[in-house]
């Protein structure tokens, strides 16, 4: 698996694989890509991780809040994609925090 840290209010649009941009009729299916329930905190913008699939080279994210669609970025493409060792540095080094949303309690 392969991770990645995308601010809220931004959401993932193309993706890449070795074979060029990802193609959902030739793989039979939309790339693996679900969002964590662990974030940082950073300048006071929630910062989420994702994991993605191993086959994913590239992936473009772009914003889908109103207020930073109008200004100057409107896409960004990301092509250093994290390894495991990589996010758990990160977060030993930042502000981290969980969303417990969707968590069974243990009977």
């Amino acid at each position: 698996m392969k991770y990645f840290f995308l601010a809220e209010g931004w959401t993932v649009g193309r993706v890449w694989a070795s074979d060029g941009l990802w193609q959902i009729t030739a793989w039979r299916r939309t790339p693996d890509i679900q969002r964590l329930n662990i974030c940082l905190v950073e300048s006071d913008e929630l910062m989420w991780l994702y994991r993605i699939e191993e086959a994913v080279l590239t992936v473009e994210v772009k914003p889908t809040a109103p207020g930073l669609v109008s200004q100057t970025i409107g896409q960004v493409v990301l092509k250093r994609l994290m390894t495991a060792e990589q996010v758990i540095e990160r977060l030993g080094t930042a502000e981290a925090k969980c969303q417990l949303q969707n968590i069974q309690p243990v009977v």
